[in-house]
Protein backbone atom coordinates (compact mmCIF):
# COMPACT_ATOMS: atom_id res chain seq x y z
CA UNK A 1 0.00 0.00 0.00
CA UNK A 2 1.10 3.52 -0.72
CA UNK A 3 0.94 6.34 1.87
CA UNK A 4 -2.26 8.40 1.80
CA UNK A 5 -0.30 11.62 1.27
CA UNK A 6 0.84 10.29 -2.15
CA UNK A 7 -2.63 9.25 -3.26
CA UNK A 8 -5.02 10.95 -5.65
CA UNK A 9 -8.54 9.99 -6.62
CA UNK A 10 -9.29 7.75 -9.61
CA UNK A 11 -12.99 8.22 -10.38
CA UNK A 12 -15.46 6.46 -12.65
CA UNK A 13 -19.08 7.54 -13.09
CA UNK A 14 -21.46 4.99 -14.57
CA UNK A 15 -25.17 4.14 -14.39
CA UNK A 16 -25.73 7.27 -12.31
CA UNK A 17 -23.24 6.07 -9.68
CA UNK A 18 -19.79 7.32 -8.70
CA UNK A 19 -16.90 5.03 -7.77
CA UNK A 20 -13.50 6.12 -6.46
CA UNK A 21 -10.24 4.50 -5.44
CA UNK A 22 -7.14 6.17 -3.98
CA UNK A 23 -4.07 5.64 -6.15
CA UNK A 24 -0.50 6.68 -6.80
CA UNK A 25 -0.83 8.64 -10.08
CA UNK A 26 2.40 7.44 -11.66
CA UNK A 27 1.76 3.77 -10.85
CA UNK A 28 -1.82 4.15 -12.06
CA UNK A 29 -0.46 5.58 -15.32
CA UNK A 30 1.61 2.40 -15.76
CA UNK A 31 -1.56 0.30 -15.52
CA UNK A 32 -3.23 2.52 -18.13
CA UNK A 33 -0.25 1.96 -20.41
CA UNK A 34 -0.79 -1.80 -20.19
CA UNK A 35 2.08 -2.64 -17.85
CA UNK A 36 1.85 -5.44 -15.29
CA UNK A 37 1.78 -3.73 -11.90
CA UNK A 38 1.05 -5.21 -8.47
CA UNK A 39 -2.09 -3.42 -7.27
CA UNK A 40 -0.66 -3.14 -3.74
CA UNK A 41 1.94 -0.75 -5.20
CA UNK A 42 -0.82 1.41 -6.68
CA UNK A 43 -3.58 1.87 -4.08
CA UNK A 44 -3.68 3.49 -0.65
CA UNK A 45 -6.68 1.50 0.60
CA UNK A 46 -8.44 -1.66 -0.53
CA UNK A 47 -11.84 -0.01 -0.67
CA UNK A 48 -14.02 1.28 -3.47
CA UNK A 49 -15.52 4.55 -2.33
CA UNK A 50 -18.63 6.42 -3.29
CA UNK A 51 -16.91 9.55 -1.98
CA UNK A 52 -13.28 9.06 -0.94
CA UNK A 53 -12.92 12.51 0.68
CA UNK A 54 -15.70 11.62 3.13
CA UNK A 55 -14.67 7.98 3.42
CA UNK A 56 -18.06 6.76 2.16
CA UNK A 57 -17.76 3.29 0.66
CA UNK A 58 -19.70 2.24 -2.41
CA UNK A 59 -22.59 -0.13 -1.57
CA UNK A 60 -22.16 -3.74 -2.62
CA UNK A 61 -25.37 -3.65 -4.63
CA UNK A 62 -23.99 -0.74 -6.68
CA UNK A 63 -20.77 -2.64 -7.36
CA UNK A 64 -22.71 -5.68 -8.51
CA UNK A 65 -25.00 -3.59 -10.70
CA UNK A 66 -22.20 -1.77 -12.53
CA UNK A 67 -19.24 -4.17 -12.40
CA UNK A 68 -21.08 -7.50 -11.90
CA UNK A 69 -18.55 -8.19 -9.14
CA UNK A 70 -17.46 -7.14 -5.67
CA UNK A 71 -13.81 -8.13 -6.19
CA UNK A 72 -11.72 -5.10 -5.25
CA UNK A 73 -8.79 -5.73 -7.58
CA UNK A 74 -10.99 -6.33 -10.62
CA UNK A 75 -13.03 -3.19 -9.94
CA UNK A 76 -10.03 -1.00 -9.03
CA UNK A 77 -8.19 -1.89 -12.23
CA UNK A 78 -11.32 -1.10 -14.26
CA UNK A 79 -11.70 2.30 -12.56
CA UNK A 80 -8.01 3.11 -13.14
CA UNK A 81 -8.14 2.11 -16.82
CA UNK A 82 -11.48 3.72 -17.72
CA UNK A 83 -11.96 6.52 -15.21
CA UNK A 84 -10.43 9.94 -14.58
CA UNK A 85 -7.35 10.34 -12.42
CA UNK A 86 -7.35 13.66 -10.58
CA UNK A 87 -3.83 15.08 -10.40
CA UNK A 88 -2.49 18.09 -8.58
CA UNK A 89 -1.14 20.82 -10.84
CA UNK A 90 2.45 19.85 -9.98
CA UNK A 91 1.83 16.14 -10.59
CA UNK A 92 0.27 16.89 -13.98
CA UNK A 93 3.12 19.21 -14.96
CA UNK A 94 5.79 16.67 -13.99
CA UNK A 95 4.09 13.69 -15.63
CA UNK A 96 3.26 15.65 -18.78
CA UNK A 97 6.87 16.79 -19.12
CA UNK A 98 8.14 13.23 -18.68
CA UNK A 99 5.74 11.96 -21.35
CA UNK A 100 6.76 14.85 -23.66
CA UNK A 101 10.43 13.84 -23.31
CA UNK A 102 9.52 10.24 -24.17
CA UNK A 103 7.63 11.32 -27.31
CA UNK A 104 10.50 13.58 -28.43
CA UNK A 105 13.08 10.85 -27.82
CA UNK A 106 11.04 8.26 -29.75
CA UNK A 107 10.68 10.55 -32.77
CA UNK A 108 14.35 11.59 -32.72
CA UNK A 109 15.50 7.95 -32.53
CA UNK A 110 13.18 6.50 -35.13
CA UNK A 111 12.53 9.21 -37.72
CA UNK A 112 14.60 11.01 -40.34
CA UNK A 113 14.30 13.91 -42.71
CA UNK A 114 13.48 12.09 -46.00
CA UNK A 115 15.12 14.89 -47.98
CA UNK A 116 18.52 14.60 -46.28
CA UNK A 117 18.23 11.02 -44.90
CA UNK A 118 19.49 12.44 -41.58
CA UNK A 119 17.79 12.23 -38.17
CA UNK A 120 16.14 15.24 -36.61
CA UNK A 121 17.93 16.32 -33.39
CA UNK A 122 15.71 16.20 -30.28
CA UNK A 123 15.91 20.00 -29.95
CA UNK A 124 14.50 20.43 -33.48
CA UNK A 125 11.67 17.98 -32.75
CA UNK A 126 10.87 19.83 -29.52
CA UNK A 127 10.80 23.22 -31.25
CA UNK A 128 8.53 21.87 -33.99
CA UNK A 129 6.17 20.36 -31.39
CA UNK A 130 5.95 23.75 -29.66
CA UNK A 131 5.29 25.46 -32.99
CA UNK A 132 2.60 22.92 -33.86
CA UNK A 133 1.12 23.25 -30.35
CA UNK A 134 1.17 19.48 -29.79
CA UNK A 135 -0.76 18.57 -26.65
CA UNK A 136 0.59 15.79 -24.45
CA UNK A 137 -1.60 13.60 -22.25
CA UNK A 138 0.34 12.07 -19.33
CA UNK A 139 -1.90 8.99 -19.40
CA UNK A 140 -1.89 8.11 -23.11
CA UNK A 141 0.69 5.56 -24.34
CA UNK A 142 3.78 6.99 -26.02
CA UNK A 143 3.13 5.18 -29.32
CA UNK A 144 -0.37 6.68 -29.61
CA UNK A 145 0.89 10.20 -28.91
CA UNK A 146 3.78 9.80 -31.35
CA UNK A 147 1.25 9.18 -34.13
CA UNK A 148 -0.69 12.30 -33.15
CA UNK A 149 2.50 14.38 -32.84
CA UNK A 150 3.88 13.31 -36.22
CA UNK A 151 0.58 14.16 -37.92
CA UNK A 152 0.81 17.67 -36.44
CA UNK A 153 4.53 17.99 -37.28
CA UNK A 154 4.39 17.03 -40.97
CA UNK A 155 3.35 20.51 -42.23
CA UNK A 156 6.35 21.95 -40.35
CA UNK A 157 8.99 19.22 -40.41
CA UNK A 158 9.79 16.75 -43.22
CA UNK A 159 9.60 13.48 -41.33
CA UNK A 160 9.61 9.78 -42.10
CA UNK A 161 10.03 6.70 -39.95
CA UNK A 162 12.75 4.45 -41.31
CA UNK A 163 15.30 1.81 -40.47
CA UNK A 164 18.89 1.53 -41.66
CA UNK A 165 20.68 -1.74 -42.55
CA UNK A 166 24.37 -2.30 -42.01
CA UNK A 167 26.94 -4.99 -42.61
CA UNK A 168 29.34 -5.16 -39.67
CA UNK A 169 32.59 -7.03 -39.09
CA UNK A 170 34.01 -7.30 -35.58
CA UNK A 171 37.66 -8.38 -35.30
CA UNK A 172 38.40 -11.56 -33.30
CA UNK A 173 39.93 -9.70 -30.35
CA UNK A 174 36.61 -7.98 -29.67
CA UNK A 175 33.98 -10.31 -31.13
CA UNK A 176 33.01 -12.29 -28.02
CA UNK A 177 32.58 -9.21 -25.84
CA UNK A 178 30.84 -7.16 -28.54
CA UNK A 179 28.40 -9.89 -29.54
CA UNK A 180 25.97 -9.49 -26.62
CA UNK A 181 25.85 -5.69 -26.71
CA UNK A 182 25.23 -5.57 -30.44
CA UNK A 183 22.51 -8.22 -30.20
CA UNK A 184 20.81 -6.22 -27.44
CA UNK A 185 21.05 -2.86 -29.22
CA UNK A 186 20.06 -3.88 -32.77
CA UNK A 187 18.03 -6.36 -34.80
CA UNK A 188 20.48 -8.89 -36.22
CA UNK A 189 19.15 -10.39 -39.46
CA UNK A 190 22.10 -12.60 -40.43
CA UNK A 191 25.33 -13.53 -38.72
CA UNK A 192 28.38 -15.72 -39.24
CA UNK A 193 31.50 -16.56 -37.27
CA UNK A 194 34.66 -16.61 -39.37
CA UNK A 195 37.50 -19.13 -39.07
CA UNK A 196 39.79 -16.44 -37.61
CA UNK A 197 37.27 -15.72 -34.77
CA UNK A 198 35.83 -12.54 -36.23
CA UNK A 199 32.07 -12.04 -36.31
CA UNK A 200 30.15 -10.60 -39.26
CA UNK A 201 26.48 -9.74 -39.36
CA UNK A 202 23.77 -7.81 -41.16
CA UNK A 203 21.61 -5.79 -38.80
CA UNK A 204 18.91 -3.13 -38.63
CA UNK A 205 18.62 -0.09 -36.40
CA UNK A 206 16.19 2.86 -36.22
CA UNK A 207 17.45 5.39 -38.74
CA UNK A 208 17.63 8.14 -36.16
CA UNK A 209 20.35 6.51 -34.03
CA UNK A 210 23.07 6.00 -36.65
CA UNK A 211 25.53 8.21 -34.82
CA UNK A 212 24.95 6.28 -31.59
CA UNK A 213 25.45 3.05 -33.51
CA UNK A 214 28.81 4.14 -34.93
CA UNK A 215 29.86 5.23 -31.45
CA UNK A 216 28.89 1.81 -30.10
CA UNK A 217 30.95 -0.09 -32.71
CA UNK A 218 33.95 2.19 -32.18
CA UNK A 219 33.74 1.76 -28.42
CA UNK A 220 33.44 -2.02 -28.60
CA UNK A 221 36.30 -2.44 -31.09
CA UNK A 222 38.54 0.54 -30.25
CA UNK A 223 37.87 1.83 -33.74
CA UNK A 224 38.82 -1.42 -35.52
CA UNK A 225 35.31 -2.57 -36.47
CA UNK A 226 34.15 -2.35 -40.06
CA UNK A 227 30.71 -0.93 -40.88
CA UNK A 228 29.05 -0.64 -44.28
CA UNK A 229 25.62 0.87 -44.82
CA UNK A 230 23.46 -1.31 -47.10
CA UNK A 231 20.46 0.91 -47.78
Amino acid sequence: MIPLDRAVVARLESHGERFEVLVDPEEAARIRHGEEVDLEDVVAAEFVFENASRGDRAPEESLKKVFHSTDFEEIARHIIRKGEIHLTAEQRRRMTEERRRQVITFIARNAINPQTKLPHPPQRVEMAMEEAKVNIDPFKPVEEQVKEAVKALRPILPIKFAEARFAVKIPPDYAARAYGEIQAATTVQREEWQSDGSWICVLKIPAGIQEEFYDLINRLTKGEGEVKILD
